[in-house]
């Protein structure tokens, strides 16, 4: 049986932005493992880190990494850049002989053209970095206030933060009601999911969705 170890990570950065949250996520893995993988397959471990992709020293990977080592189960990400956004780093977990990694958005890809891509991703990102650093000195030449730039991204990112603190109340009395009644966050986006009430991403809630909203009251 073809077993795998799915490994997930965001940052704070990351949790709204499209393609890179928790859900999209496991939502590319389950399209891989439905339609991509060899059957039967198991799903042997899950792990999950919260750190930045800029960060190596990520716990729950390497303890992803040491099952991979002693299983031989395929390590199972959504996107390469969930694993680092470093190509060194990416490089030296695909020339771990020990280590089989499978990216589910790119479910034929072999090493070579997965590390083809990294260096690929890594220079666009300096690329865009030297771009926005170009364009913030233009605007600056031109007498642009960039101050008042981000007093309104503050603005923005304060209503955002307040909207969330709205739905998170607004939910709170149901959830904590089935969380005293011994459920697990499973069971309560479940219970959610159908009674009709979307996540605060107009989604479908899940364990993770759930916590936060517990975290966040």
């Amino acid at each position: 049986m073809k077993q795998y170890i799915v490994y997930t990570r965001v940052s704070t950065d990351d949790q709204g932005k499209s393609g890179l949250g928790l859900e999209a996520q496991q939502r590319d893995i389950d399209i891989y493992l439905e339609q991509y993988s060899v059957v039967p397959y198991e799903v042997i471990a899950t792990f999950q880190d919260v750190l930045s992709g800029a960060d190596d020293n990520r716990p729950e990977l390497t303890k992803a990494l040491a099952l991979a080592r002693k299983t031989g189960a395929e390590l199972l990400v959504a996107k390469l850049d969930r694993l680092s956004r470093k190509v060194s780093f990416i490089a030296a977990i695909m020339d771990d002989k020990r280590v089989n990694l499978r990216v589910a958005s790119m479910p034929h890809a072999d090493k070579f053209q997965l590390h083809i891509y990294a260096a690929l991703a890594e220079q666009e990102r300096d690329f865009i970095s030297a771009r926005t650093k170009a364009a913030l000195q233009s605007a600056k030449a031109r007498g642009v206030k960039l101050g008042g730039l981000r007093d309104k991204t503050n603005e923005r990112n304060k209503a955002a933060k307040a909207k969330a603190d709205r739905f998170a109340a607004s939910v709170l009395p149901l959830v904590q009601k089935l969380r005293d009644a011994g459920e697990t966050l499973q069971a309560i986006a479940d219970a959610l999911n159908d009674a009709g009430k979307q996540s605060p991403r107009g989604g479908q809630w899940t364990a993770t969705s759930v916590k936060r909203v517990i975290e966040r009251a």
